[in-house]
């Protein structure tokens, strides 16, 4: 199911879906940018935003996710799991691919350990390294709404260990 959105931005205040497993980062994220006008949907980790991805009726302008998403609990990959269990990387992925003109941001406490054992190459998205002040926030928010959308060659998801991603 691909849900449609606007690929420029509107008059009205971008909306910004902020995805992180820690409660106290997501509010923080929440507090600053609703500050500064932004709309902010929160999920607290990956099945959730993917849910929000699919179902929410209005536009979603950026994903602001944490590269490391731990799994609420033990789940089963399957096709029959339409919201599986995600790192920020595979949300980034999965959820571009639900919405058109996305904008993603990344975000960890330890980028360079993070992303290579993720296998993610620097550069793949623009990334915001953990602690952050509201300048830093604000500034790749800002700087990623301005840019086009990522466009990712998405094949199937994969793990870093070569395995699919079901769902």
């Amino acid at each position: 199911m691909q849900v449609q959105q606007e690929s420029q931005l509107s008059d009205t205040s971008p909306t910004i879906l902020v995805v992180d497993d820690e409660v106290p980062i997501t509010n923080l994220c929440k507090a600053l940018l609703e500050a500064s006008g932004f709309t902010v949907l929160e999920a607290d980790g990956s099945s959730e935003a993917l849910k929000i991805c699919t179902q929410h009726r209005g536009p979603i302008d950026l994903l602001l996710a944490d590269l490391v998403l731990p799994p609420p609990g033990f789940q089963l990959a399957s096709t029959a799991n339409q919201f599986p269990h995600l790192n920020g990387h595979d949300l980034a992925v999965r959820a571009s691919t639900i919405r058109s003109g996305l904008r993603i941001i990344l975000m960890s406490g330890n980028p360079d350990k993070e992303l290579e054992s993720h296998g993610i190459k620097r550069g793949t998205f623009p990334f915001l390294a953990k602690p952050f002040d509201r300048h830093d926030l604000l500034a790749i928010v800002h700087h990623v709404l301005a840019q086009l959308a990522t466009t990712l060659a998405v094949e199937k998801p994969r793990h870093v260990n070569g395995t699919e991603w079901f769902g």
